[in-house]
């Protein structure tokens, strides 16, 4: 068994890459040997979260996320805990490997309720797994509430009850638990959209069948190998980057962004601003130079486009989509794209050219560049990150909870890093100069956008608590 932390890149299995390996998986074990499985390491878990508790209420559906429940019922019970089993199914429908629980939990002496607890020291919420796909209702809805009403650990085994394992999209009211044990495989909804919050602490065990004969649907994002710089380098070594953005009222998100890729290793970091006069702040920043985006040539060099750009970017973008070998998008670009068939056109062709291109839209921006909505874009937000990565042949951050990284040809990445401290004007003109840095020292546009998000959000994890996080003090911080 596994305690998921950010750092190790593991493999994602959606609901029908396990469904394959468990298909496969029972036609080389004896029966219900999974089951038993899934049903001892919940018990094991159980009792090392909460070794001193005595009352356990585990709740149970009626399918096999439930029997796994009733396996770990036995376990539990014969150790000496006081177990309240609560089961919604029946032997006459209950699937196979499930009744076959029920009638251990029969010879085990234990009695099943129809009801909840008054009380509990720790609840397992075997209610639903991959196979859930509506709303919950009736009974099964009352429950999910009262395991919610809970002041008590809560293991929801292999996912929260009502959240989707494929997108961490919830079917209605879902589990909100404090620990997830994910069974077989690691399921890409826990770690995306309302899966982190949802999950908590998030656990695995492969019940002793390795996912090799499946292919992944998503990767967790790997923490970055350090960088060496050789002693016999000069700033030309690693790269010159241009900001183009900052109109009227606006100046700050590109000075974040080229403070960002300063920080972050870039050689030499130009600030194009959209407005005449350079904003008195700018004399803090002495390392960066300031040049006119109308006549300055960047075409040799790294861009990050669109921070703070307002409709004003739009004069820019033909030629940065034209020109530049290594191009981040950001912010106002990406609306000027979504709005303009002909600037579509251009970012498309780029890939054809072999040009680099890193997209980092938010929800919304994504939703207008793949003319949706941003709930349809949140309801599946790897999907949305392939559709974007595909239709315009570029990698594409999707920024949020749980940020996906997807290019054409790669397997999408989900990042563990990162908090709510995020949440505040700025940081995401940090992260688009951040990856601008990794392009400009020569990385490819996948695994730069891969790093960078990686070091951002780490950034945001290891802030001191009594120090607010700013994206200013952000920018500055070494990757």
């Amino acid at each position: 068994m596994f305690k998921i932390a950010p750092g190790p890149s593991w493999l994602l299995h959606g609901s029908t890459q396990t469904k394959s390996l468990e298909a496969n998986s029972r036609n080389l074990l004896p029966a219900n040997t999974l089951m038993q499985r899934a049903g001892l390491a919940s018990a094991r878990l159980t009792l090392a979260l909460a070794p001193h508790a005595q009352t356990i209420w585990i709740a149970c559906g009626p399918g096999n996320n439930g029997g796994d429940g009733l396996e770990a019922a036995c376990h539990l019970h014969q150790w000496g805990k006081t177990v309240h089993l609560s089961w919604l199914g029946s032997p006459e429908s209950a699937p196979e490997d499930s009744h076959a629980a029920y009638q251990r939990v029969l010879n085990a002496g234990l009695s099943i309720q129809r009801n909840t607890p008054p009380e509990c020291d720790f609840c397992v919420d075997a209610l639903l797994g991959i196979g859930a796909s509506r709303p919950a209702e009736g009974v099964l809805l009352e429950w999910i509430h009262q395991i919610n009403g809970l002041d008590v650990p809560v293991l929801s085994v292999d996912l929260p009850s009502g959240l989707d394992g494929d997108t961490g999209f919830a079917h209605g009211v879902h589990v909100r638990a404090t620990h997830t044990l994910s069974l077989l495989t690691l399921k890409p909804g826990l770690f995306t959209s309302l899966g982190r919050d949802a999950s908590g602490q998030v656990w695995f065990d492969t019940l002793g069948i390795p996912a090799t004969t499946v292919p992944a649907a998503a990767q967790l994002n790997g923490k970055p190998a350090p960088t060496q710089r050789p002693h016999a380098s000069h700033k030309g070594s690693y790269g010159d980057l241009a900001v183009i953005g900052g109109a009227p009222g606006m100046t700050g998100a590109a000075i974040l962004a080229a403070n960002a890729a300063l920080h972050h290793g870039a050689g030499r970091v130009f600030v194009c601003l959209l407005v005449e006069d350079a904003p008195p702040c700018l004399a803090a920043y002495p390392e960066l130079m300031l040049r006119p985006a109308k006549t300055f040539d960047a075409s040799a060099m790294t861009l990050v486009c669109g921070c703070g750009g307002a409709d004003v970017i739009c004069d820019y973008l033909p030629r940065a989509l034209s020109n530049a070998p290594r191009l981040v998008l950001d912010a106002d670009a990406l609306n000027a794209i979504a709005r303009d068939t002909q600037l579509q056109h251009l970012l498309r062709a780029r890939s054809s050219r072999k040009r680099q291109t890193v997209l980092t839209p938010h929800p919304l921006e994504a939703a207008r560049l793949c003319k949706t909505t941003v709930a349809e874009v949140q309801s599946n937000r790897l999907g949305a990150a392939d559709e974007l990565a595909a239709a315009f042949g570029c990698t594409v951050v999707l920024k949020g909870s749980g940020t996906v990284i997807a290019a054409p040809g790669q397997t999408s990445r989900i990042n563990p890093t990162g908090n709510a401290r995020l949440a505040t004007a700025g940081t995401g003109d940090v992260l688009a100069g951040m990856i601008g840095a990794r392009l400009a020292q020569g990385e490819e546009a996948f695994k730069a956008a891969c790093a960078a998000v990686w070091l951002h959000g780490q950034a945001a994890d290891s802030w001191p608590e009594d120090l607010a996080l700013s994206a200013g003090a952000l920018a500055r911080q070494q990757s």
